[in-house]
This record gives C-alpha cells, structure tokens and sequence, in this order.
C-alpha cells in the first residue's frame, strides 16, 4: 500500500529524536503517549490520544450532538495487520488479507513507524487460525513526492474492477456528491452484496443466512475471536482501550 504522508494518529507524531529503543525499557521519557491509541479530531486535522477506560459509545449521545469518536488510520493499519483488510463479513468466505509493504511518501521516519505498526503488537498471543501477526515491510521514497502540507480533500473516489463508472462521496457525509444518495460503499449496499453471495454458496453447508447486519459480523467467529485478543492486549499495555462505534448502527436488517 503507498500513503502520501504518513498515516493520522501516533505514526505522524514523529520526532527527530526517535529510536528504536525497547518500548517497554522504563527509560524515562516525555513521550508519554508514544504507540497509544488516538481517535480522529471531528471536522478538523489531527488526533487525540484515547482516554475514556470504556469502550462504548452512546448513539443517544450522538443524536444529541456528541462527537461520534473515530480510531486513527495508524490504529487501523496496525489492526489489518492483525485481523486483515477484509473485514468480519467477507471473513465467511477468505482468509485473512493481509497487506504486504507500507510506502510513505513524505513525514516518515522509519524508527517510529516500525515501532507504531510493529512493536506494540508484540505482546499479543497465539491468534486463532488463520489469524496471525502480519509484518509489514516499511519503506519510503528516497525524495519527497511533493505532498503539500494541508487540509484533506472532502471527497473520496472509489471504483473496483467490474464498475462502470467512479463514485465520488462527500467525506463529511458518506453520500455521493453528485445526488446526495447512499454511497455503493455504504454498510447496507455491502451486506446486500455479502448476502447474495451468501445464498449462491448456502448449499455448501454456511447455515442460515443472518438477516441483521450486526449478526453476519459476530458470525464470524474466529475473526471475532482475533479481534478480541487484540483489543485486550493493547488495552493490557496501558496503550487505551479500542472505542467502537454504538452498537445501533449496526443493528439493521436487510430488505430486500
């Protein structure tokens, strides 16, 4: 995977006095919030290290204006490489995805990278089969691929091999640009698509096809599983405690 500039959260707080000491060698340190776990500014640039000890969030609380908190891209990146790119639903039918490289543009500094996306995901156990620690090669350009430094763009484009067009989406939103509609990439276009891939393969023996969204993910058992010891292993190394999103938005069902 290429990243123009190194990824939000504890991966860009580098320093030009980083090394590659142990992270657990109790030299005292001012970096007191070095490999926590961050979760993203809402409508702004930047991260917050997580503080809250649960790891719950109110959809009450939302709807009344709270900020929905959102994981850093460092915290995802380090959680493919423990559990994959594909997620709980395609976890039914692959194994694990896991990336191979990670190439950064321009902010890096090898040292903290590997120390982010490697070292603090030491700790972790045996994983349930197939799931395992993924090692990330690290590289970066020899120059600067001229990233300028700035806000991100508000849009996002997505297309995949067998689309006909590219869907440009409004980031703030999650809806297409152009007519305001729910995005191809949305929860419930992916569990529509999940489905009917679950039912051209039900006569393998899969079992009945879970009509809610929230149940086709906790189905997934072992990546459920894998999941778990990750988020206790870093919450054991008083790295924070992962936030998830309410569980309401997950609790839909799929119509036909």
């Amino acid at each position: 995977m290429y990243i123009s500039t190194s990824p939000c959260g504890d991966a860009r707080l580098n320093s030009p006095y980083e090394i590659t000491a142990d992270l657990h060698s109790g030299r005292p340190s001012v970096k007191k919030f070095h490999s926590h776990l961050r979760t993203k500014i809402e409508s702004g640039e930047g991260t917050l290290p997580v503080r809250s000890r649960t790891d719950a969030q109110a959809w009450d609380g939302v709807l009344q204006g709270e900020q929905l908190v959102t994981m850093s891209c460092t915290d995802k990146i380090s959680r493919w490489s423990v559990l994959g790119v594909q997620g709980s639903l395609l976890a039914h039918f692959v194994e694990p995805v896991y990336l191979h490289s990670l190439t950064v543009g321009s902010a890096r500094h090898p040292g903290h990278l590997f120390r982010v996306l490697a070292r603090r995901l030491e700790p972790l156990g045996s994983l349930p089969p197939p799931y395992r620690r993924n090692q990330l090669l690290l590289s970066g350009l020899s120059q600067s691929d001229g990233h300028q430094p700035g806000k991100s763009p508000c849009f996002s484009v997505n297309w995949t091999a067998g689309d006909g067009q590219m869907e440009v989406v409004n980031a703030a939103t999650g809806k297409r640009k152009d007519s305001g509609t729910a995005s191809r990439l949305c929860k419930r276009a992916l569990f529509a698509r999940w489905a009917r891939l679950h039912r051209k393969l039900s006569a393998s023996g899969r079992g009945d096809e879970p009509l809610v969204y929230c149940e086709a993910k906790l189905a997934a058992r072992p990546y459920q599983t894998a999941k778990r010891q990750l988020f206790a292993s870093l919450r054991d190394a008083g790295l924070g405690t992962w936030v998830k999103k309410p569980p309401e938005q997950d609790q839909f069902p799929l119509t036909a």
